[in-house]
Order: C-alpha cells, then structure tokens, then sequence
C-alpha cells in the first residue's frame, strides 16, 4: 500500500502478463500460434463466412477449425455472436493458460475490457438481409438479442462466474485492444483491481469487407506490408486476451511470466476519418516511451500496426524513423500472417511480442519481394530470427487518429524486496 503521507512517493504495482488466448486464422491457443509466428505461416484463404459473389478479390484470413463447445460451457453458444464466441473462448483459453482457478478468480475484484472495431456487426449483416428481402418483421429475435457490442465482455463475466468485476467493450476501431491492455494496466498497477482479462475481438463481416473494397484498399491475393508492390489489407477475424496481474500475485502462486507491461500511450488527432497522421503517431510513441520509462535505444522490436496500404505503411515507418533516427529497431508487420483483425489486431500484436520475448525470436513479415523506399526499415522478411529482447513496442493506430501503443519488456527475475512496486510517473521520488 502507498504512503499517504504529504510529499511521499507515490507507488504503483509492476504488472504482468501471466496468460494468453488465442484465437486467431494461424493458430488456437499460445502454442499454436508461436509456432505460426515461428515459421511464418500465413492465415489467407477464400472468404466463406460470407457471400462475396460479385467481387474481384474475394480473399481473406478466417478463423478455421475452432469448436466454440470446446472452451464455452456455461454459457448456450447460441445466445452468442461470432465475435463474443471469439472474445470468451480467447478468455477461457487465457485463465487456462495462466494456471488460474475461475473460483479463486470469482473471489477477487478484476476488470474485463474488450477492444473491438465492428462488435457484432456479422450478426447485423444478417438481420439487416432479412430486412431487405423479407421485412423486418421477419428478422431472427434470437439473432437480434446477439448484437449488442457490450456482450464481448460481459459474456466473458457470465461464462467465468464473475461478479465483482467491471466489464467493458472499448469502440476504438483498430487500435481498440490496446488501449483495454492500457485501461487494464491501469486498474491492475493502481491496486484498484486484482487482475484483469484485457484484449480484443471482431469477426469478419460483409460490412467490414465492402467498406474497404469500397475504399480501394483490399489486396487481390495478400497482405504485404512496407513491399513496393505492396496492394493493401485482407480483412481478418479473431480474438486475443491477456491476463494481467501484479508481480506479487504472480510470484506469490509460482506463476509463469510472460512478460511485464512497462506503459503504454494514447492519443487522438482527429485529423482524418481514415488516413493517419505522422506527427500525431511519433507523438503517441513518445507519450508511451516516456510512460514506460524506455529511451528509444532500448527498444529491441517494433510490431508495426503495418496494414500494407500505400499510405499507412509510408506514414507509419516516417514517424518511426522520426522517434529512432538511424537506430530504429527492426519492425514488423503481422497482418502479413494475419490479416487485418480489426479490432483484436494489437491484442493478437501484443501477445506475439510476449511469445518473441519468451521464446527468443523475431516473427517475419511474410509475402515480402522488395522494401518500399519509402519504408526505411527492417522489416525481417519472411523467415524468423532469433533474439534476445528485453523492450518491444506494440502499434495500435486507428480511424480517426485514435492512437494506442503498449511497451512490453523481458521479466529477469531476480526480485527483492519492494521490487513489486516502482514510483508512479511524474511522482516525487
């Protein structure tokens, strides 16, 4: 507990993460999805969740193999969209992972915060078909009764049997999962909570899709961020949840350690509805570094938000080199692999720089020819390498300039006393 008193320091928990879910087009569950990562796998495939008659470029990057049964049994599959069956699987998977026990779990305050872009616009997808073919009149009401956007995290407390927790979905388009891992990271290194299932979730929809073709940024056949040849996104779906805990709960019950969330940054320039602005992204990067207490030199690793369009590629790599000058980490895009998963894009991001940190390796941007010019970066083409990192920074940017970065680091160990905690930023020393 922080002392009080006038002019003492203020303190905060260090926090980590103790357990990941996954579920995702490369991979179900930590293993599977490290070894992806590992070789370099890609997730694309012809779109079938969907009818995309009609469409020049019908690729896309679905979740596959994935039995909901398997991981959902409280709660009847059916009261729930395709998104919320992603967003409690992926927590389920997570507690699993982290050794925890849903009933010491139910006895302790938490948080549950999920990020999501389109919620459970698939199920919209389909009553709004039904409007247009057969009237309203004729809509599903147990389809309707999945739609609402707050059922990604509640259903997460229903199916875990927690009560003292608060549970919120956060709108924040494409960057949406780290910013849950931020307000998660708060809550967690204040005391106010216990622990915290933090991420994200969307699944692939109509709406989604054609938005983007509309737009012109759906590539024909792949995803290849910062290549010359570079033709844009391919829409994605998934989840990814994390368990975040303070190094007391984690040492104190043996757990394993993933990683510790050094700090994180937001902001929202408004600038535009879709492009992205530079200045305002070397900004976010700035906020987050000083957040976590990291000069740019100690980053070992960029996951770059990397979608493989001509302007976000571009934009995104300048404010790179703006905040690293010559020195910029080596810096990946895992959308090559994934595709675009909206709104579970930076939590999938974010457990991926847990697993390279623990396992030792750097995961590649696949489908890669030629470097942009323009991207002046490493972005370790197509085959993995080993490294040893202690600092990785995570890349959320959204619509609207919502901007969102998480820093992780390597946990050594080596803990004495008080070593839980450290002075919160700008507190007295």
């Amino acid at each position: 507990m922080s002392d009080s008193r006038p002019g003492a320091a203020a303190v905060k928990r260090r926090v980590v993460l103790t357990g990941f879910g996954v579920i995702s087009s490369i991979g179900i569950g930590a293993d599977e999805f490290t070894r992806s990562l590992r070789e370099g796998r890609s997730g694309v495939s012809p779109i079938s969740v969907f009818d995309v008659e009609g469409f020049a470029h019908v690729n896309g990057c679905e979740v596959r193999g994935f039995d909901p049964q398997e991981w959902i049994t409280r709660t009847p599959v059916r009261e729930l969209g395709r998104a919320s069956r992603f967003a409690v699987a992926a927590a389920r998977m997570a507690v699993r992972d982290a050794g925890l026990d849903p009933e010491w779990l139910a006895g302790r305050r938490g948080l549950i915060s999920v990020g999501t872009t389109d919620g459970e616009s698939f199920e919209l997808d389909q009553l709004v078909e039904t409007d247009v073919a057969e009237g309203p009149e004729r809509m599903d009401r147990q389809t309707v009764r999945r739609v609402p956007a707050a059922r990604l995290s509640t259903t997460i407390a229903q199916e875990l049997q927690l009560t003292d927790v608060e549970a919120l979905t956060i709108a924040t388009a494409c960057s949406a999962g780290n910013y849950a891992i931020g307000y998660g990271f708060d809550a967690v290194s204040s005391g106010e909570v216990e622990f915290a299932l933090c991420g994200g979730a969307d699944a692939m929809c109509r709406k989604t899709f054609t938005g983007f073709y509309r737009l012109g940024t759906i590539a024909p056949e792949c995803c290849q961020p910062f290549d010359v040849d570079r033709k844009g996104i391919l829409t994605g779906e998934g989840s990814g949840v994390l368990v975040l805990e303070s190094l007391e709960s984690a040492l104190a019950r043996g757990a394993r350690i993933y990683a510790e969330v050094l700090g994180y940054g937001l902001n929202c320039d408004a600038y535009h509805q879709v492009a992205p602005k530079g200045s305002s992204v070397a900004a976010c990067m700035g906020i987050a570094l000083e957040n976590a207490g990291v000069k740019p030199e100690e980053v070992d690793l960029i996951s770059a938000h990397g979608t493989g369009t001509k302007a976000n590629d571009i934009t995104e790599s300048r404010a790179i080199r703006e905040v690293f000058g010559a020195a910029t980490p080596r810096t990946i895009s895992l959308k090559s692999m994934l595709g675009h998963t909206m709104g579970a894009a930076s939590a999938l991001g974010a457990i991926a720089c847990g697993l390279a940190i623990t396992h030792g390796f750097i995961p590649p941007t696949i489908n890669h020819t030629t470097t942009d010019p323009a991207c002046e970066i490493d972005c370790v083409p197509n085959r993995a390498v080993d490294a040893d990192l202690r600092v990785v920074q995570n890349n959320g940017l959204a619509f609207g300039g919502n901007n969102a970065i998480v820093i992780l680091g390597k946990y050594e160990g080596g803990a004495g006393a008080g070593a839980g905690q450290r002075p919160l930023a700008g507190s007295a020393s």
